[in-house]
């Protein structure tokens, strides 16, 4: 894979995540968890309404089927264990997996519809081409993808925008942990990696993962005798270099989305760029934040 190819995957990557990632955000979802017994929306973050965590475990998990929270823990990768496990047993206490799965579906394809309107521009095109590549993508070791791909896609305008985006959005995560696990981190470590790769303090972005303070001091000082973070908490050089590797081997997974593709990409970008910009600017998914920054960086 090329640099060029690099920059393309991260970019796709990142204007896909607002179409897809939005279902976490989605009021039309709070409300369908809430009836099923859920909290609500905890409340909001600059006018986007944050997702209840026993809900969002649950919702998230239940691609797997009716999975325990410890595989529920694995296939997601970054966050405590223990608290998935706990909020997934909560879960499945108050529904099963194909009734939430049904509410999450129902609520994000209704709140891109509120946001984009019944048939915006490319729509038709746009779902050929994520129906295309995502029947590229590679299964084996990528437990959210595998079960996302043996779900149907609702029928819906949006339906296959939602379910063929969902599986390319969990495919290069799964395909992330793929790569930092070669690398030898454990969950809590590349989320203090990923916060300096952001340009972000430690112990900020990952606090909302679950870790304890004496989990990050633990962490902490493994990167310290690894020579991947300094005394002062910044990255060393071979920890900079290490970071960007990982994000380098999670783009090289990507080839064969990008070669299902071919030169039909960029029409892809440009027509996912303007719907991320309409339901960022609708409070539908969080305002550009510095994951976006790296996205474009290769």
């Amino acid at each position: 894979m090329t640099p060029d190819d690099g920059r393309t995957a991260r970019r796709l990557s990142a204007v896909l995540e607002p179409v897809i990632g939005q279902v976490y955000f989605a009021p039309e979802c709070h409300a369908r968890y809430e009836a099923l017994g859920f909290k609500g929306s905890p409340g909001d973050m600059n006018g986007v309404a944050r997702p209840d965590g026993v809900a969002y475990f649950t919702s998230r998990g239940s691609l797997l089927g009716q999975a325990p929270g410890v595989l529920v823990a694995a296939a997601f990768g970054v966050f405590r264990s223990d608290i998935v496990a706990a909020a997934v047993r909560r879960g499945w206490s108050l529904t099963d997996a194909p009734t939430i799965r049904t509410a999450r579906d129902e609520g994000a394809l209704e709140h891109l519809q509120r946001i984009l309107g019944p048939s915006p521009a490319g729509l038709s095109t746009t779902s050929e081409l994520l129906l295309r590549s995502s029947r590229a993508v590679r299964t084996e070791g990528r437990a959210l993808t595998a079960g996302l791909t043996a779900l149907d896609a609702p029928d819906h305008p949006f339906g296959t925008v939602f379910r063929c985006g969902d599986i390319l959005r969990e495919y290069r995560g799964d395909s992330h942990i793929i790569a930092w696990v070669n690398a030898d981190l454990t969950a809590i470590e590349i989320g203090l990696l990923t916060e300096l790769y952001w340009g972000l303090q430690l112990r900020t972005y990952s606090r909302t993962r679950g870790w304890s303070d004496d989990q990050y001091d633990a962490a902490e000082d493994r990167l310290r005798e690894r020579g991947l973070i300094d005394a002062d908490g910044h990255f060393t050089a071979m920890g900079g270099a290490l970071r960007e590797q990982i994000e380098v081997d999670t783009d090289r997974q990507m080839a064969p989305v990008l070669a299902a593709l071919g030169d039909d990409v960029a029409a892809l970008i440009d027509v996912l760029s303007e719907w991320s910009q309409a339901i960022r600017a609708a409070h539908g998914y969080p305002a550009r934040g510095p994951q976006d920054l790296a996205a474009t960086t290769s």
